[in-house]
């Protein structure tokens, strides 16, 4: 149960700093110019919180637990795919349904779903391991 609990605090804790320097750092003008039109003024905690909760419970449950024998290499591109697709359904239906949704945001945004789940599961496979008894 410990092993389960630090691999979920790992990716949580990875996938809220890497978001927070992206969204509020590195690509911020980025949306402000691309998407500025359909942002809040603020950001409405609550969900911010909730996708923070359950996102990293699937990279768990569909990646890293699903595997547990893999290679932290094959874990990274399982996450990466995972983070992919996941990111992809978000902007892919934004794009799909709204009216000036920027190809360029969601190219952008499934690249770094790829990269932070990637990330995070990295963090979440070595916090797994910690407990793992040789």
């Amino acid at each position: 149960m410990k092993k389960h609990l630090a691999a979920y605090l790992a990716a949580m804790l990875t996938m809220m700093v890497l978001d927070g320097v992206w969204i509020g750092f590195v690509a911020r003008d980025f949306y402000q110019a691309s998407i500025g039109h359909l942002m809040a003024d603020a950001p409405y905690l609550p969900a911010a919180l909730l996708f923070y909760i359950v996102y990293p419970i699937g990279l768990i449950v569909f990646v890293l637990q699903a595997a547990p024998a893999s290679t932290t290499r094959q874990i990274v591109l399982r996450s990466a795919l995972y983070g992919l697709f996941a990111y992809a359904t978000y902007d892919l239906s934004n794009w799909a349904t709204l009216s000036h949704w920027p190809a360029s945001v969601a190219v952008v945004d499934m690249l770094w779903g790829a990269f932070a789940s990637a990330f995070a599961t990295a963090n979440a496979r070595f916090a797994w391991n910690r407990f793992v008894v040789h």
